[in-house]
């Protein structure tokens, strides 16, 4: 088998997976080869292959989950990641500090997934639960990445996501919401309120990579009715030194690898 064909039969193997969503958490065979057109003898392949290497489970006369393999790469992934283990001291910090939940949340494509989470708050309203994927669109969290993005991604995400970004009062127009987002770099954070979850207000500032890309964001969640504007300036001054201060040492961590 040639390279080009080795990576081909990856793709389509790695597409099995991605079909398994919150909507969708079990497939049969027949439903993925209607859903990948695979044919049959194709499909039995990589399902054979995918439940040999744990990613897949499948039960007697049933579909097919996801496998105890995820579970044990998720536990790498929290003892490994230069993210989380960075910013979890962050977000113990914002919520000692208030009375919220505080959210690690990175990029993800087009999609913003949470990956470490601390909170302060009793019974809390978040609709960012760790490994859910959003759509980078809604939220403070969403803008505070799309607002750094550069132009030639950010255009095409506008165009992708405008019902969506025209219906939260960014604008009319993609010039409009260019603005809009203009006006969150300049402040270096975001704020939404009652945007992702009713009655909450969400304020968020990016993390970025050595290219000055932004790869995550800083986020504090907190309950409407306990802050006012003054509280909110103060929110967004600690959001947003956090999201500095990761930014720093993971460059900072990057330069000392390097330098071995």
């Amino acid at each position: 088998m040639s390279e080009d064909q080795a990576g081909n039969s990856l793709k389509r193997g790695l597409a099995i997976l991605e079909v398994f969503s919150e909507d969708r958490l079990e497939w049969t065979p027949e439903e993925l080869m209607e859903k990948l057109g695979y044919s049959r003898p194709t499909l039995y392949r990589y399902l054979k292959t995918l439940r040999e290497a744990g990613l897949l489970s499948s039960n007697p006369n049933a579909g097919f989950t996801l496998g105890p393999k995820v579970v044990e790469m998720d536990f790498l992934l929290r003892k490994s990641d230069a993210l989380i283990l960075t910013g979890q001291a962050h977000l113990k910090n914002l919520t000692d500090r208030y009375t919220c939940t505080a959210l690690l949340v990175r990029r993800y494509g087009d999609r913003i997934l949470c990956v470490a989470s601390e909170r302060s708050a009793v019974n809390p309203r978040s609709s960012y639960p760790r490994g859910r994927p959003m759509p980078l669109a809604r939220g403070a969290i969403a803008r505070s990445l799309m607002a750094f993005l550069p132009r030639r991604h950010l255009i095409p995400l506008i165009e992708r996501t405008f019902e969506d970004l025209q219906a939260v009062g960014l604008g009319s127009t993609v010039e409009e919401i260019l603005e809009s987002l203009k006006r969150v770099k300049k402040a270096g954070y975001a704020v939404a309120f009652g945007e992702v979850t009713p009655g909450v207000v969400g304020i968020s500032a990016p993390v970025f990579d050595a290219g000055r890309s932004p790869i995550a964001a800083v986020c504090v969640t907190i309950a409407g009715h306990l802050v006012d504007g003054n509280m909110i300036d103060e929110i967004s001054s600690h959001v947003r030194r956090a999201a500095e201060e990761i930014t720093q040492t993971l460059s900072d961590q990057r330069l000392n690898v390097a330098a071995q």
